[in-house]
Order: structure tokens, then C-alpha cells, then sequence
């Protein structure tokens, strides 16, 4: 199954705040990137991942993430998920965890 144009749209959509997005379709889902930089990941079934490392992991583990297979890509809680707010909040903690 591959991700629908609707799911690309909706994450798109959903971390506009942080600036011109652009995507890129893998493996049946896609890549998200900011500036060149991968930092989400939809996987075929819709649900939206954030590359995280240290705490930004942890935190998304406490929230109830679940890891993409073994990569370090952990789902979006409900909450960010509902309030963009949020996700581009996480969003950047995931950029800055990758960009320094």
C-alpha cells in the first residue's frame, strides 16, 4: 500500500509553519525535508514519524510513539497530530537535534 496524496498533503500541511517543506516518495511512503534535510518520514499506512534522537525520542516514547521498525523515527502523538502548533514545535526539536 502506498501513502495517499491525502496523507502527503495533511503533513505538509501540518509543519507548514516551519517553512517551505517539499517531500519526496520512498518505499511506498514518503520523505519530508526541510531545507534539504530529511527530518519525517509517512510511512505507507499515513502515520507520520519524526527523526528523533535523545530526548526528543524519549519524550515521543513517553507520549505513546511508537519507532519505526528499527531507524530512529518515532510516530507523532494525537496531540500533535490535532494542533500544528505542536508538530512544528516538535519539529524543530527534531531540525536542531539534526542540524548541529
Amino acid at each position: 500500500m502506498a501513502v495517499s496524496v491525502a496523507d502527503i498533503a495533511f503533513a505538509t500541511d501540518l509543519f507548514s509553519d516551519l517553512g517551505p517543506i517539499t517531500s519526496r516518495k520512498m518505499f511506498g511512503g514518503i520523505c519530508l525535508y526541510y531545507d534539504g534535510t530529511v527530518f519525517s518520514l509517512v510511512s505507507s499506512d499515513g502515520t507520520i514519524h519524526l527523526k528523533s534522537k535523545g530526548s526528543l525520542a524519549s519524550d515521543l516514547q513517553d507520549e505513546g510513539g511508537a519507532q519505526f521498525h528499527n531507524m530512529p523515527y518515532w510516530s507523532l502523538p494525537d496531540t500533535a497530530l490535532e494542533d500544528p502548533t505542536i508538530a512544528c514545535d516538535l519539529g524543530r526539536r527534531a531540525l536542531s537535534a539534526l542540524l548541529d
